[in-house]
């Protein structure tokens, strides 16, 4: 069940940095993209988009506006599952997902942990 945080921040007063350390203590392997290069609870914050597999869910921490240049991206990955923050709500992105298949849901990731 790998996740994948896109929003990543070094910074301690964003929720992606209480995401992904409750991530990590709870035993999710975690890949996290961010804007900045960094480090948050052992995982390093790459700013590529690496070609990657087997990702369960998509946890977004970008608002509606930053998510447009990630939606190919993110489709390709196949997710079972994206998870919209809040703050990150976005009808026409949440409807593409569900068209390909993927869960969609606006929900906390912290409450869901």
């Amino acid at each position: 069940m790998h996740t994948l945080v896109i929003g990543a921040s070094t910074n301690p007063d964003r929720v992606s940095f209480a995401a992904i350390h409750r991530l990590v203590a709870a035993g999710h392997p975690v890949t996290a993209l961010g804007l900045r290069a960094g480090e948050v609870a052992g995982i390093p914050i790459r700013t590529d988009r690496p070609d990657l597999t087997d990702i369960d869910t998509v946890t977004l921490y970008l608002n509606a506006t930053n998510q447009a240049d990630w939606y190919d991206y993110i489709l390709s990955l196949r997710p079972r599952r994206i998870i919209f923050n809040p703050g990150t709500e976005n009808p026409a992105f949440f409807r593409a997902a569900q068209l390909a298949g993927i869960e969609a849901e606006y929900a906390c990731t912290l409450v869901l942990l």
